[in-house]
């Protein structure tokens, strides 16, 4: 009796205990979410502590914490030294942060959009890029040019450039697109952190998109390597390579092309310049196809480039098919909604080019 007693009593203390554990054991963490917007904000405070030669120049960026309220808090915290508001003068700002970063500051140059970059794009492509090779190695330029690029909504053609392919044409820039939060904070760090200039192209229409930030993204000492891109789904029929919004096009029209039976594998370069073939290699070497999107013009684009590396490479002898691209039309953007829709790259551009260049009318799979 006493050893029933006992058993009972063990029991009830293993009952109580595992009540206890299912009571007090909590359900994995969802990730944690950043928007693009507060990734860059959080790169520009962690590396405006970090190093005192830093400080942003630009148009609103200080008083009224930026236009997309990118360095919202930053003038309070760091105060004028740091964040420092300029006239409406690109060409004016620009030379100003030029001629610092070769005195030994770390400069972080906005332009409130990349199309009034234009205004000062010979301080970027002959004060900034040509320096370091025309003395000889003597003078570096630390310079990190950001701001919006390509196409946002209904601000007609003056506003909807993209100019992946214009810096990226020149040599003595790098050049970064950012996707997800985590590309944007990683590679603005990155970029700070660099000792050449850096043009760093970011998106009106991503700045209020939230993406999911791994523990180590959160850190202070979270880096992108510039020069790496990223394999954002893996796939085994055709490989998709994009920029920035593209890359979410992509991901779109991949999802779409799964339940027809087509696998895409999406490539996410987030570097322009330099760019990594490797991956692109690599990648189209496994699926044989290849399909280039980006929202900038075809001639002498981004996929224009990206179709002439795997051209000139040992991925040649793998297509199984013309490489292709995905562009925006070849015209001014127009202001009228539909004329603009109709005038970029989207799923449904890619989805149908995909299924042309594999031969897929119905719901098939693709056998190699």
């Amino acid at each position: 009796m006493a050893s029933l007693k006992c058993l009972r009593s063990l029991r009830q203390v293993v009952s109580n205990a595992l009540a206890t554990r299912s009571i007090t054991t909590s359900a994995p963490a969802a990730a944690q979410q950043m928007t693009v917007r507060d990734a860059l904000n959080a790169a520009l405070d962690e590396e405006l502590g970090r190093d005192e030669k830093v400080y942003i120049m630009g148009e609103e960026v200080a008083l009224y914490d930026g236009a997309y309220k990118v360095t919202r808090g930053l003038y309070e915290k760091y105060g004028e030294k740091r964040i420092r508001d300029t006239p409406i003068t690109e060409m004016g700002f620009a030379g100003i942060a030029v001629g610092s970063a070769m005195a030994g500051l770390r400069p972080i140059c906005e332009f409130m959009t990349f199309n009034f970059a234009m205004q000062a794009i010979d301080q970027v492509i002959n004060s900034a890029a040509k320096s370091h090779y025309m003395s000889a190695g003597q003078v570096t330029v630390p310079i990190v040019f950001r701001g919006p690029n390509g196409a946002a909504s209904g601000v007609a053609a003056q506003h909807s450039q993209c100019f992946a392919a214009w810096y990226g044409h020149c040599p003595g820039l790098k050049v970064v697109s950012p996707y997800s939060s985590e590309d944007a904070k990683g590679l603005l760090k990155t970029a700070i952190r660099d000792d050449n200039p850096v043009v760093v192209l970011e998106n009106e229409l991503l700045y209020g998109t939230a993406f999911d930030m791994s523990d180590e993204a959160m850190r202070d000492d979270f880096l992108v390597p510039i020069g790496k891109a990223k394999i954002e789904k893996e796939g085994t029929d055709v490989t998709l390579v994009a920029h920035s919004m593209s890359v979410q096009r992509c991901l779109e029209a991949a999802q779409q092309l799964q339940s027809e039976g087509v696998s895409a594998e999406v490539i996410n370069m987030r570097t322009i310049r330099p760019m990594d073939e490797e991956a692109i290699v690599k990648s189209v070497k496994k699926t044989n196809h290849l399909v280039s999107v980006e929202g900038g013009w075809p001639q002498f684009g981004v996929g224009a480039e990206i179709l002439a590396r795997v051209m000139e490479s040992e991925a040649f002898d793998y297509l199984d098919a013309p490489a292709v691209r995905v562009t925006g039309a070849d015209v001014p953007m127009p202001y009228a909604a539909s004329l603009e829709q109709a005038s970029l790259a989207t799923a449904a551009n890619i989805v149908n080019t995909v299924k042309r260049l594999l031969l897929v009318e119905n719901k098939q799979s693709v056998q190699h």
